[in-house]
């Protein structure tokens, strides 16, 4: 695969151009649409990037901001992607405009009020996927995404939108959008960041592809927009 990477300096570099790319997305996705979607992760890096959104000089009235996946935590827990972003960027959205998963309810419920949530918002018909805007996602040092690890048989699911999942080695449920809906995305934003992501990040865009080995892989294919932001650690021996 050929991959088109934007490398920096450090993690802030990148997160800082990722949330520029992501703003000049929005705003195409405006100029066409009376409301455009964004679906994002959490982590230290997208933290970073969390910040600079936040400083951004932007009109979000008709951004609509969902999770690629959360922890099975309340939206009060340290551990909660959710309480992450709401405390950095998301205090003055229109609370209508920000689509929490409800992380705290039985992790099935949670997914399957999630689910519902995104074909009520979308107006899907059976079987048709959402096609957010922009979904960021990132890369973990074992190559997963989102909340998809490897191994996981979810991994194979290119028809349901999102599921519970329990994650052993944290002995934590996670809920998480699925693969059919990563790859419907209009645009997908890769924000990676540490040097113990490189040899992951090395696998996942150039080992064949094998995403029940490396699930980020999940995001590559032909003709699918995805934009890869990376520090110098993440990317070392890439360049």
């Amino acid at each position: 695969m050929s991959v088109q990477a934007c490398i920096y300096e450090d993690a802030q570099e990148a997160a800082t151009h990722c949330a520029a790319r992501i703003l000049e997305l929005l705003e195409c996705a405006l100029a066409a649409t009376p409301r455009a979607t964004l679906a994002i992760s959490g982590g230290s890096t997208p933290k970073l990037m969390f910040q600079d959104l936040a400083k951004a000089p932007f009109d979000w009235s008709r951004v609509h901001v969902f999770w690629v996946d959360e922890r099975g935590v309340p939206p009060t827990d340290a551990q909660s992607n959710y309480k992450l972003a709401k405390e950095i960027w998301l205090a003055d959205f229109p609370s209508g405009n920000v689509h929490r998963i409800q992380a705290e309810r039985d992790p099935e419920l949670a997914a399957q009020l999630y689910a519902t949530e995104i074909r009520e918002f979308f107006q899907l018909a059976p079987g048709e996927m959402p096609r957010f805007d922009i979904i960021h996602q990132g890369v973990g040092p074992d190559a997963h995404t989102a909340s998809l690890f490897p191994g996981q048989p979810l991994i194979d699911d290119d028809k349901d939108l999102v599921a519970a999942v329990y994650v052993e080695k944290f002995q934590q449920w996670r809920i998480t959008l699925l693969p059919g809906v990563l790859r419907a995305a209009k645009t997908t934003v890769m924000l990676v960041a540490g040097g113990d992501k490189a040899e992951a990040l090395r696998s996942v865009l150039h080992q064949p592809y094998n995403p029940k080995k490396y699930p980020a892989q999940i995001v590559n294919g032909a003709g699918r927009n995805v934009l890869w932001f990376l520090d110098r650690a993440a990317a070392k021996g890439m360049e």
